[in-house]
């Protein structure tokens, strides 16, 4: 029976078929498990990755929230006054709806909760008595705080964010108990608690040594989806074999019944369907089949050749434009790299890439006759133009690799236009629309450094507008916000394009005259004292309110630094404010206003 079995033509063809797929199969299986293993891996790593840098992210942002609590309240003249007074019920009072604060003055006085383990930030209070305490704003490392910034890490339900202190885990979310030992920024598979987790440790919090996040992720789940790939694959393999003894045995019987027919069909199939050599011998059917079937293999590698080359260079147009646009956010560069990285990926003639704004960015000879391809570049709601491609011809997978560049280069220019917008909201203070606290101390020390270097002169005022906290306890923050932007809008068209105008802070603002002396920026400011005067506010109820505002100017003088200058205008507003506001003063006087 095992003899007639090996004897039957159609039996050797499914064994021949069989051995020749098993080996390929096998090499492939074990090939895309280890593929499908280390891509679930990397995943996994990106997203602890990812998660930690927002966790990191938001950590930071509870720092910041931290530290302009201490400054608001630092600057609080009510506060400043109970703090000289060392007024500890009153200073308990004020710090009741401040929480994480803690104030501290000389001769070991101080009221508020000790911070303990926290990363902390001081403040300190200064007035015209000088240096009469600090205030101190922490950020307790405890669950409220893991809770705040895991909701906007990004991780997987499943995924857990950990604070670690040494190599503890004092607290996680969701719950994880046990010692981590892991270097900063590198990812490893440990065991914690008896279970196993993907972990990524970010390094120490700022100034707290000793303290960091870290990002765990069950490594059961990446194994359960290893396996799971690895049983669909095993499953389709195993369904390919099934396919190839079938075929096999229903050719074997074809042959068997016209063995000349397949040697003529063998011939159509040498124009690229099969990829396999065989041994010629003698001059009967099979190696007239043999003959037909080496020379379909021949032309079949010169195809196969062709196709390298080509996803080669395909390859190599995709790295570089992956390279460039990850690495610039300029857009003229991004044009460029976008329609050469759209011709050597297809193999256009030309192409030219219209964008927003009526800028042109071609290469090749985008005139050229042919056929044309036009793909829009839009991101959402932003459209930044569009790329039209000329060839001879375009088939399927170049059209797939011209629309997925043209994607990728939306993704690009999203970026771009984004990274501009973050770059003028960090030196723009959000509510009135003038230059922040940061833009404002870059421009005083630039000013200073250049007028020293030119021997021109250079102002400073500021300005507070008067009584502003009884606007909004009598009026409303909204009508406090009306004020604050009317003000700016005062600034804005009174100063000129080359001065600095900005937001120092609560209701403090700032102006940096270039090419003026004092008596200039006092009668600039006293401008902008009468206009503000003119100006009428709607308030709650109804009610008509104006507002006033004092100011103080001084002069840089040579040799002088940024916190001379600033002090000598501060000692000018104080001087205003003392001589019954809404009025000008100078340190070093010219005329009062």
């Amino acid at each position: 029976m095992w003899g007639f079995q090996l004897g039957s033509f159609k039996v050797k063809l499914v064994v021949y078929f069989l051995l020749l797929s098993v080996l390929p199969m096998a090499a492939a299986f074990w090939g895309f498990t280890a593929v499908a293993g280390q891509s679930e891996t990397r995943h996994v790593d990106a997203r602890l990755q990812a998660g930690l840098r927002a966790a990191l992210a938001g950590y930071q942002e509870q720092l910041d929230a931290a530290q302009g609590a201490a400054a608001a309240l630092a600057h609080s003249r009510p506060f400043q006054l109970e703090l000289e007074r060392r007024d500890r019920p009153g200073l308990t009072r004020m710090l009741r709806d401040v929480p994480n604060i803690y104030v501290v003055a000389g001769n070991g006085f101080h009221v508020g909760r000790n911070p303990g383990v926290s990363a902390q930030r001081q403040v300190a209070v200064v007035t015209q008595a000088g240096l009469v305490g600090r205030v101190i704003a922490f950020v307790p490392f405890d669950s409220t705080l893991l809770d705040a910034v895991r909701a906007r890490s990004g991780l997987a339900p499943a995924d857990a964010l950990a604070l670690v202190l040494g190599n503890r885990i004092v607290t996680a979310t969701p719950d994880v108990e046990g010692t981590l030992a892991l270097a900063p920024g590198r990812t490893a598979t440990v065991r914690i608690g008896g279970a196993r987790y993907r972990a990524l440790a970010a390094s120490s919090l700022g100034d707290v040594r000793g303290v960091h996040f870290a990002a765990l992720s069950p490594q059961s789940l990446i194994d359960s989806a290893n396996s799971a790939s690895r049983n669909r694959l095993l499953l389709g393999l195993l369904a390919s074999l099934a396919v190839v003894s079938i075929v096999a045995y229903l050719e074997g019987r074809s042959i068997v019944r016209n063995l000349r027919n397949l040697a003529r069909s063998a011939n159509a199939i040498a124009h690229g369907r099969l990829g396999e050599r065989v041994e010629v011998r003698g001059r009967d059917e099979f190696a007239e089949l043999g003959t037909a079937f080496n020379e379909m293999a021949s032309q079949l590698q010169a195809r196969l050749d062709e196709l390298d080359s080509e996803r080669a260079r395909l390859r190599d147009a995709i790295t570089r434009f992956g390279e460039a646009l990850a690495a610039t956010h300029d857009v003229g560069q991004l044009l460029r790299v976008i329609v050469e990285a759209a011709v050597e990926a297809t193999g256009a003639t030309g192409a030219r890439l219209t964008a927003d704004g009526g800028s042109i960015v071609e290469s090749g000879d985008p005139d050229a006759d042919g056929q044309r391809l036009e793909l829009p570049i839009s991101a959402g709601q932003e459209t930044f133009g569009a790329l039209s491609l000329v060839g001879p011809a375009f088939d399927g997978e170049q059209r797939m690799t011209a629309a997925s560049l043209a994607s990728h280069a939306a993704i690009a220019l999203e970026n771009a236009r984004l990274h501009r917008i973050v770059e003028r909201q960090a030196m723009v203070d959000g509510l009135t629309g003038i230059a922040n606290r940061r833009a404002c101390e870059e421009a005083l020390a630039s000013e200073i450094a250049q007028a020293d270097r030119l021997g021109t002169t250079l102002t400073l005022v500021l300005a507070d507008l008067d009584d502003f906290k009884r606007v909004n306890d009598e009026h409303g923050h909204a009508a406090g916000d009306d004020v604050l932007r009317e003000f700016a809008s005062v600034i804005r068209a009174t100063v000129r394009d080359s001065d600095v105008a900005g937001r120092w802070g609560g209701e403090e603002f700032l102006l940096l005259l270039p090419g003026a002396d004092a008596a200039g920026g006092a009668q600039l400011a006293e401008r902008v004292r009468t206009t503000l005067a003119e100006r009428s506010f709607l308030g709650a109820h109804g009610a008509v309110l104006t507002v006033g505002c004092s100011f103080g100017v001084a002069q840089h003088a040579t040799g002088g630094d940024a916190r001379d200058l600033f002090a000598a205008a501060d000692r000018a507003l104080y001087r205003a404010k003392r001589a019954g506001k809404n009025r000008v003063e100078t340190d070093a006087p010219v005329r009062s206003f």
